[in-house]
């Protein structure tokens, strides 16, 4: 089996896995990312202690990329700092835009490098980054308790 298999099957497993989507109870922190070109949108919720990003969690409908690409980015931010991860938001986007290609600076991703790929299919970037445009827009700007909430 290939690299772009084993990755093509990660991305179908986290897209159907449901361990990370699911409501908090006591968040600190609540956005919604919505993609008006292809309708994909989560609502990441996310529980903030002494700077550490303790829990995380979403809700939301959309295509297997943005559902595989927030399911995987909710466990490579558990249990790290604000900081780092707004720092790994911006590793993601900018892998996925093709500006960040160093292996060893794309490490810390793990699994979310299986998207490294999808900057071949420009349409789908837009799918892939969702997410973690919503993570890091909600962090630097301390979004508690979120901009606007999905009707």
């Amino acid at each position: 089996m290939n690299l772009d298999n084993i990755y093509t099957e990660l991305i179908l497993e986290h897209s159907r896995n449901k361990h990370n989507r699911r409501d908090l109870e006591d968040y600190t922190h609540k956005e919604l990312g919505h993609n008006p070109s292809c309708g994909d949108e989560i609502t990441l919720q996310l529980k903030v202690e002494d700077g550490i990003i303790k829990d995380i969690s979403y809700t939301g409908h959309g295509c297997a990329i943005s559902q595989a690409s927030t399911s995987i980015m909710c466990d490579n931010v558990r249990g790290i700092t604000v900081e780092e991860a707004i720092e790994r938001a911006k590793k993601f986007i900018g892998m996925v835009k093709g500006e960040v290609k160093d292996p060893d600076e794309l490490e810390e991703l793990d699994d979310a490098i299986a998207f490294e790929s999808i900057s071949n299919l420009p349409a789908r970037v837009k799918c892939a980054v969702l997410s973690w445009y919503t993570l890091k827009d909600m962090l630097e700007n301390n979004k508690e308790e979120g901009s606007f909430i999905p009707s």
